[in-house]
């Protein structure tokens, strides 16, 4: 459904951009059948580049941080001894080994554990050296500061690839909406 809404909407922008060029290739003609022409309105607009463009603005402004933190990344698993195996933002079961989110805005992304200083449903990014670039949403609590928990299938993944290392990561989205 949000991804039929998403194709509306940019199948909506194509729309009005193909509306803004008849608009001026009408006041063109109107303009050509005056005395005086004016050769700035003559020119063709490329819708390609325009959308492309379009497209890239709005990659720019999603990826934009808000603002950037420093702390220490650790992983969890949902099976762990003090761990319920449910979100505390959305009470979602995890104990099936999900470790992912479907984002409106983002796609599929990481699910991470923070402190209330974020808001459930902010988004992170950051990039280390043991996990690589990770895009992710705040879906549960239970850290302190500025620590960040990247949820992972087991304990095992948690201690030999994730660790515990300093990271900084931008905040792209705070709460569910930007």
């Amino acid at each position: 459904m949000k991804r039929r809404l998403r194709n509306l909407f940019r199948a909506t922008k194509l729309l009005l951009l193909v509306g803004v060029v008849l608009t001026i290739q009408k006041v063109n003609v109107i303009n050509s059948n005056d005395k005086l022409s004016n050769e700035s309105l003559n020119k063709t607009l490329d819708l390609t580049a325009m959308a492309t463009k379009f497209d890239e603005l709005q990659y720019n402004d999603k990826y934009a941080p808000l603002d950037t933190f420093t702390g220490d990344l650790t992983g969890y698993s949902a099976d762990c001894p003090l761990c319920s195996g449910r979100l505390g933002c959305t009470g979602q079961n995890v104990l099936d080994g999900t470790t992912t989110y479907s984002d409106v805005d983002y796609g599929t992304v990481r699910i991470v554990a923070s402190s209330n200083n974020l808001a459930c449903g902010s988004v992170i990014k950051w990039n280390s050296p043991r996990t690589g670039e990770v895009v992710a949403i705040v879906l549960d609590r239970g850290v302190l500061g500025n620590d960040i928990d990247l949820l992972v299938p087991n304990a095992s993944v948690a201690t030999q690839s994730i660790g515990r290392s300093k990271i900084t990561y931008d905040v792209l989205r705070n709460g569910w909406h930007r």
